[in-house]
């Protein structure tokens, strides 16, 4: 493609959060990563140069806000600050994974909603648009007063699926909570599946939870969906509940594997087969080791994106 008018004055930039999608992503537009310091003073406060001359240019900053979240969203609004402090024509914050993105409302009294401010600090820091991908609650992109472009990486999930798992009547898409029943029922009808949902109750405190299974998934290939396994309690739990009631095998596909704590052991001595998750966070020594961790990259999704947007063109029509 090289530097053509499909990319005319696109520059990309990377911060430390996820080098190695940023690197997928420079290689699939054919143009190098802008050269840039960022670095950490004695008392890790957060020191950005731009090292090339970006004036009048359409600039892509590829930061994920995952763990450490905080230094990574830090290391976004300073570096954005410093394209715009060097003349940038616009700014696009690219954040694969959205961070705070489940402080999308108030969940009690006294409580913040830490998605709003996080849109508040990447505005007021001088970014002219969002591109993100899965956000965890679709009503974020109006936290933002800037163009929000929300990716899906359901055409990468269903593509994985047909290459491993084909389509069928033997499939069965499972939802592990009530909460993703809409995103489960799409990815049903795009692989032309059957749907389940586990239903979760907790009787009394202090119970372990029940798990009801609404549809019959007895020797059907289960497919759980969901956006981000976090701590993969529900996904394991939903696997296993799952196989007692007679499903032949269970897998699982999530686009945001944050995986925190014991949630790499906890998947791989679970009932599942395989658990998908995409590359929007940099995985860790133990999700490269895990047997049963695989991972598909949403990098050629981004890169046309961001393609489209330097060219003027419609990124809804990637997913018509």
């Amino acid at each position: 493609m090289g530097e053509t008018a499909s990319t005319q004055g696109l520059k990309l930039l990377a911060g430390n959060s996820n080098r190695a999608l940023a690197d997928a992503i420079a290689a699939y537009v054919k143009l190098p990563l802008t050269r840039a310091v960022v670095r950490r003073f004695a008392d890790m406060e957060i020191f950005v140069e731009i090292q090339e001359n970006v004036r009048g240019e359409d600039m892509f900053v590829i930061q994920s806000t995952s763990f450490p979240a905080n230094d990574n969203l830090m290391e976004l609004l300073i570096v954005i600050d410093a394209l715009k402090r060097a003349s940038a024509r616009r700014i696009t914050a690219v954040i694969p994974y959205f961070g705070y993105a489940r402080q999308d409302r108030k969940v009690g009294p006294r409580t913040p909603i830490s998605a709003k401010l996080v849109a508040n600090l990447i505005t007021g820091a001088g970014a002219n648009r969002v591109l993100t991908v899965d956000l965890h609650a679709g009503q974020i992109q109006g936290f933002f007063d800037i163009p929000t472009d929300n990716l899906y990486a359901m055409p990468a999930i269903v593509k994985d699926i047909k290459d491993y798992l084909g389509h069928g009547d033997h499939l069965m898409v499972v939802s592990p909570d009530v909460g993703g029943v809409v995103r489960a029922r799409a990815l049903a009808k795009r692989i032309g599946a059957d749907l389940a949902i586990v239903d979760k109750r907790r009787e009394r405190a202090g119970e372990s939870e029940v798990m009801n299974i609404i549809g019959d998934p007895k020797g059907r290939s289960c497919i759980l969906i969901d956006d981000i396994v976090d701590s993969g309690g529900t996904i394991c739990n939903a696997a296993e509940a799952l196989i007692k009631a007679g499903a032949k095998d269970v897998c699982a596909y999530a686009t945001h594997g944050v995986l925190s704590g014991g949630a790499v052991a906890r998947i791989q001595s679970s009932a599942l087969k395989s658990m998908v998750v995409t590359d929007s966070i940099a995985a860790t020594d133990d999700v490269r080791k895990c047997a049963n961790i695989r991972r598909i990259s949403i990098a050629p999704l981004i890169a046309e994106a961001m393609r489209r947007i330097n060219n003027e063109e419609s990124v809804s029509s990637l997913f018509d």
